[in-house]
């Protein structure tokens, strides 16, 4: 073997040991407590029962205003109120608040609550999203009808969303300008709009062949009526 292919030869061992190595020790992580507590380190109690555990602060080197910036962190601003905080292996400080200092949940109170689903954005850059539309169940024509509500047009949107509640919120282009509350009259339009849209949506939605001629029919009678009211609800 030549000096040449020696070289190359410690340098292939050299990277397949360096390669080794760290997945060796990730393997005896898993298979050993011990063996990872070596090599990651072992969390520290800080706070046990509101009291601060002076000896465990000396040992990682931590001053007590450090501490009191991790528990800042975590909207914590009173030591008596922490049960218990304990300093992990990563840095980050692990706290539990008080049973009595902890925010009151619905479940504290037996107390069911609906589902909160993500909100769609159905609205961007002044464009419809339909695809988000079609995944909440709702038409453009519902969205328009929304807006006109709201007494703003599309062009004026750079970002409209529709909560799980069914409500859209929208944010206008010009942040100095507020969302108009609908006038009584226009309001009463787009009610109008919105239950033939309904209707239309009921008609294409149901297989009962009766059902959706008695829906198509109402909603063409829906339709006359709006355009003979729309002059004089839009003043």
């Amino acid at each position: 073997m030549t000096g040449l292919e020696q070289k190359i030869s410690l340098g292939i061992i050299a990277i397949i040991t360096c390669a080794a190595i760290p997945f060796l020790a990730g393997l005896l992580s898993l298979k050993s407590k011990g063996f990872r507590g070596f090599i990651e380190g072992k969390g520290s109690i800080f706070i046990k029962d509101g009291k601060i555990m002076e000896d465990n602060l000396k040992k990682e080197r931590y001053s007590t205003d450090e501490l009191l910036e991790l528990l800042r962190k975590k909207n914590v601003f009173q030591v008596s109120d922490v049960e218990f905080a304990v300093l992990e292996p990563t840095g980050d400080l692990s706290v539990l608040l008080k049973k009595e200092n902890q925010p009151l949940t619905a479940k504290d109170l037996n107390m069911s609550v609906a589902t909160v689903k993500e909100p769609q954005t159905v609205i961007m850059d002044g464009k419809i999203l339909d695809e988000p539309l079609t995944t909440i169940g709702r038409s453009r024509r519902w969205l328009i009808t929304e807006l006109e509500k709201l007494g703003v047009t599309i062009d004026n949107v750079f970002l409209g969303q529709v909560n799980s509640y069914g409500e859209l919120t929208v944010d206008l282009y010009d942040d100095k300008l507020k969302v108009p509350s609908p006038q009584e009259r226009p309001l009463i339009l787009a009610t109008m709009k919105k239950c033939q849209a309904d209707l239309e949506s009921f008609a294409l939605g149901t297989e009962n062949k009766e059902a959706k001629e008695l829906y198509r029919k109402n909603s063409e009678k829906l339709q006359k009526a709006i355009e003979k009211v729309s002059p004089i609800l839009r003043n």
